[in-house]
């Protein structure tokens, strides 16, 4: 089995919150992201602090996630750089 580097695992946890709904409580995502919860804070963490992920809180005041333009972009960019390794065979 690969183990999977930072830039996957940060592609991973994003896609997560992108596909639902742009939308997701801290716990779901720690599940989704198959990371330990101290491995999952330190990348939660980090994508708050580069603002590839906003905090935000909904009228009960229970936390959620979403992502950020910045978030959406590097999405975006992640997939042209798989799709030119793979044209090039790389």
């Amino acid at each position: 089995m690969v183990k999977r580097g930072k830039i996957d695992i940060i592609k991973d946890i994003l896609i997560v919150i992108r596909d639902n709904n742009n939308h997701i409580k801290s716990t779901p995502l720690l599940r989704k992201s198959n990371l330990s919860s101290e491995r999952f804070s330190t990348y939660l963490q980090d994508l708050l602090n580069k603002n590839f992920v906003k905090d935000s809180h909904d009228q009960k005041g229970e936390r959620f996630l979403s992502l950020t333009d910045k978030g959406f972009r590097f999405i975006e960019k992640y997939k042209t750089i798989i799709e030119f390794i793979d044209e090039f065979e790389l």
